[in-house]
């Protein structure tokens, strides 16, 4: 049981997964598929970032500005290094789909939750991780308009979609910025009866999330249903990426010889990704290609395992 509380998030992301792909009548599938047609991805995702603004705390966000090399190096890593991988990935023999899910991937700022947790649990510093994911998110709106069409562009998919950066940048804003501000608000406005119910709005989020990957598998079992080959080469596909990235920003962190307590901040805010903003462009730009919303829900699961297992062996040696 302490196992099943401690790792119940990715247990249910493992659950959400094999019980969509797996039932025989279908059911699951369908009900997600139509709530995905009536919003439901965006009333989802619009609720996950209103209650991540009301668990952050500003004091720790303030407390995180103080390690500015680190941060840095954290906002290389996400938004550059990472979409240089992508583009180097769509010159290998992928599908369309695998590519554009790739890309979706590369240009997302940091997760708002995970990556925070794991920094905290290996010996690093939450406030310098809360800080880098709020800054990432922010800077997301401006980056993503510009950094997924250049990589489109690298391929002959840019023909294949109309990209509005405006929109894009719009839709960005709505969902992302506009709850988490809205929820920092209500957390102001009622901290001391807030405070104590952080953990219970960090459990609804995490099943907002799982409801948001039932959708998203729900919409590419059609393709993937009985080609399991074809899902263990995306999970192959999406674990060298994520080590690589995290190799990169290990070597990050030794070149510039960051310190324990400092590091592992930028290892796991530098290669972890947000994965509701990458269903939403998914479900707006790319709705033709099921197997892009795969990838961004493998690379999910696989990277929480991957760091999962990354912090066993920091907190060991700390």
């Amino acid at each position: 049981m302490k196992i099943v509380k401690k790792y119940w998030f990715l247990i249910g992301l493992a659950t959400v997964f094999a019980a969509t792909m797996a039932d025989p009548t279908g059911l699951l599938a369908d009900a997600g598929q139509v709530l995905k047609r009536h919003n439901g991805p965006d009333v989802v995702i619009f609720l996950v970032f209103f209650f991540s603004g009301i668990v952050l705390d500003p004091g720790q966000i303030r407390a995180g500005l103080r390690d500015v090399s680190g941060t840095a190096m954290a906002l290389v890593l996400i938004f550059g290094f990472a979409p240089a991988l992508a583009a180097l990935a769509s010159m290998a023999p992928l599908q369309t789909g695998v590519i554009i899910g790739l890309f979706l991937v590369a240009v997302m700022p940091t997760t708002l939750s995970s990556g925070v947790v794991m920094s905290g649990a290996s010996g690093g510093n939450p406030a310098h991780a809360l800080f880098i994911t709020i800054l990432a998110n922010v800077l997301c709106m401006f980056t993503i308009p510009f950094t997924l069409p250049f990589l489109l562009g690298l391929t002959d998919i840019s023909t294949q979609v109309d990209f509005d950066r405006t929109g894009v940048m719009i839709k960005i804003g709505l969902y992302v910025l506009v709850p988490l501000c809205m929820g920092l608000a209500v957390k102001a406005w009622a901290f001391s009866r807030l405070a104590a119910a952080g953990g219970r709005f960090q459990l609804i989020n995490q099943c907002l999330i799982l409801c948001i990957v039932w959708m998203g598998v729900a919409q590419a079992r059609p393709v993937l249903s009985g080609d399991l080959g074809g899902m263990a080469s995306m999970a192959g596909v999406v674990a060298v990426f994520h080590c690589v990235l995290l190799g990169c920003a290990y070597l990050m962190v030794r070149v510039f010889s960051v310190p324990r307590g400092r590091m592992e901040a930028v290892l796991f805010m530098g290669s972890q990704k947000t994965l509701p903003l990458s269903i939403i462009l998914q479900v707006t730009l790319f709705g033709q290609f099921a197997l892009a919303l795969m990838v961004c829900v493998l690379h999910h699961l696989v990277s929480l395992l991957i760091d999962g297992f990354l912090v066993g062996r920091l907190s060991y040696r700390k």
